[in-house]
């Protein structure tokens, strides 16, 4: 039976997903988290929520089937499953194409109330990178599927748990030198994760429907910008050194051969193209969605783990909202 309360999150193991059961559970929401493994992230999704508000399912294969039945037992659907590179062949597509064409046809044939698909901003101009348009295919196809459906386009989204600020704080803490690729002029508008989650629990709160929003921080901030932020947070102090791009591509080959890549092929062309508002679409901050946090502010909150001194360089971490 739909519970009219219930709320679908898919990929709910990740920043977004546990920041989201947070603030659903904690105002009386029941939330229904999807994993494909409840072994390895179970526990950890189960802290993140008030007791008797969460429901874990493990899927073993997205099938409509499978799918199915957990929609008709949700009044919302969110889908936050993304990748940042590919573990084998196509599997951009499959992530951010077929899977949200999969999911948005599922939600429209159960009749949910609201369907929200994260994808990501800045992508409209970047023709030759396969996750870019990996990713504009995913949003044509929800599209498609479900004209209602709310497409979230977000700058890079921060936080103690992102595998952004935390990797470079990690690799300055170590590395003498900093490779700036484009000579670190790329721009971003990071976006904290808790103001991220209030923009997804105000549409749903608003009833909000058939949007495309950009969603974005207060600050705008080139590359090497923010990588002298984590520096100065972190109490290092690093050679930043532009690369040229023939170097930046040997670079990226190296990187890419590791389990969990620093930096690929398609990641560097990516960086050519600025992280920021197209105007094509409305931000949340037109739509009365506010996003107030400031990245040197939140980044200082957990950055210590990283300088000489550790946990006793700084008094207390202060927990997210």
């Amino acid at each position: 039976m739909k519970n009219q309360d219930s709320i679908l999150i898919f990929g709910s193991s990740g920043q977004i997903g546990k920041s989201l059961i947070r603030k659903f559970t904690r105002n009386n929401y029941r939330v229904i988290a999807v994993t494909r493994s409840i072994h390895r992230k179970g526990y950890q999704i189960k802290t993140q929520s008030n007791y008797g508000y969460l429901e874990l399912e493990e899927i073993s294969s997205f099938t409509s089937e499978n799918i199915s039945k957990l929609m008709k037992r949700s009044s919302i659907c969110i889908n936050l499953i993304g990748i940042l590179y590919e573990k084998k062949i196509n599997h951009f597509n499959l992530i951010h194409s077929d899977l949200p064409f999969l999911l948005s046809r599922e939600a429209f044939k159960n009749s949910l109330k609201q369907f929200i698909h994260i994808s990501a901003l800045g992508i409209e101009s970047a023709k030759d990178s396969k996750y870019a348009m990996s990713k504009i295919n995913g949003e044509e196809k929800v599209r498609q599927n479900f004209p209602n459906s709310v497409i979230l386009k977000p700058s890079i989204v921060y936080s103690i748990d992102d595998n952004f600020t935390t990797n470079f704080m990690r690799l300055l803490s170590i590395l003498p030198v900093m490779p700036l690729y484009y000579s670190g002029k790329t721009k971003f508008t990071p976006i904290h994760v808790s103001d991220f989650t209030n923009i997804i629990f105000e549409i749903i709160q608003r009833k909000i429907t058939n949007e495309t929003i950009e969603c974005i921080g207060p600050e705008v901030f080139t590359f090497k910008e923010i990588i002298v932020k984590i520096l100065k947070s972190i109490k290092k102090k690093r050679l930043l050194l532009p690369l040229p791009l023939f170097l930046a591509k040997i670079n990226a080959k190296l990187f890419q051969l590791m389990p969990k890549p620093l930096l690929t092929i398609d990641q560097l062309r990516l960086l050519k193209y600025d992280n920021i508002v197209s105007k094509k679409y409305k931000t949340n901050f037109e739509m009365k969605l506010a996003a107030n946090k400031k990245f040197e502010d939140e980044i200082n909150l957990y950055s210590f783990n990283w300088t000489s001194g550790g946990q006793f360089s700084k008094k207390k971490i202060n927990k997210e909202q």
